[in-house]
């Protein structure tokens, strides 16, 4: 169930961060009727506990005129009143640009304006200002339930409000077309005045190049090729092998090579030494 919450609550802030502009860290916008319902319920510390819902840093802000309603008709809360005064005391104070003191709702809703410039993220108890903030355009609020905290969805007037906004940035307004016909029309009329400037321009060139090119006959020049076809030329020398050259052998050698063959092929003379030879008679 947690995670289920997790998810939801990241997809709303997902939701006023990409169509409303919200960035970190989140302001918060506490009435006292919420700072007095976490006191009681001893969530603590409180910018912890919102950091938790929204998933990012928060810095938690409240009215001059909440707090002085607080002081006024704070006894009605019971003996944690004293430790709400000092809780809302210890925020940071939105600025109020009115006079006189006003309610803390009226105080809210001033702040707020029509558009939430301010980027808050508002907090509180009371049902009626919830629907009524849900009204005005980028403005998510936080509640609680017992020791929960939990983030209202955006309603179907915010979700309305920014399909319009869409279909508006997809088509032109009136001054944005007019600025568009009034640009097109400019540059026609310098494409026209450029191509009555560039025939001009054109025509003397023809007839430079047609006097050039009589002079040229008559004097019986030829015109030159313009383009060449490339030839297929021979390999670099340098980066060819030199050619190896045969000796020649040499002649007396050769001769020399002869005369010891014939010697070792002449046959070997057997000697007669061991044969007793015959003795002739008398």
């Amino acid at each position: 169930m947690r995670v289920k919450k997790q998810k939801r609550h990241r997809k709303i802030v997902r939701f006023y961060t990409a169509c409303y502009g919200f960035r970190q860290p989140y302001k918060v916008l506490c009435d006292v009727t919420f700072v007095h319902h976490l006191v009681t319920h001893r969530i603590t510390p409180a910018d912890k506990a919102l950091s938790h819902i929204v998933g990012a840093p928060v810095t938690l802000f409240t009215t001059k005129c909440a707090v002085a309603e607080l002081k006024m008709h704070g006894s009605s809360l019971g003996p944690s009143h004293s430790e709400s005064l000092e809780a809302a005391n210890s925020l940071i104070t939105a600025r109020c640009d009115h006079e006189e003191a006003m309610s803390a709702d009226d105080c809210i809703m001033d702040v707020i304006g029509k558009d939430n410039s301010e980027h808050f993220f508002v907090a509180t108890q009371q049902a009626d200002l919830r629907k009524s903030i849900l009204k005005i355009p980028g403005v998510p609020v936080v509640y609680a339930l017992r020791t929960a905290l939990l983030l209202e969805a955006p309603s179907a007037a915010q979700r309305q409000f920014v399909k319009t906004s869409e279909e508006q940035r997809l088509h032109m307004t009136d001054l944005e077309y007019k600025m568009l016909e009034k640009r097109a029309k400019n540059l026609l009329e310098k494409d026209s005045s450029d191509e009555d400037v560039g025939c001009g321009d054109q025509n003397l060139e023809v007839q430079v190049l047609e006097k050039k090119r009589t002079t040229r006959k008559e004097l019986g020049v030829k015109d030159k090729v313009q383009f060449k076809r490339k030839r297929a030329k021979g390999p670099n020398p340098l980066s060819c092998k030199p050619k190896k050259t045969l000796k020649r052998p040499d002649s007396r050698k050769e001769k020399n090579d002869e005369d010891t063959s014939m010697r070792s092929r002449k046959k070997r003379k057997r000697s007669r030494k061991g044969k007793n030879p015959v003795k002739a008679d008398g």
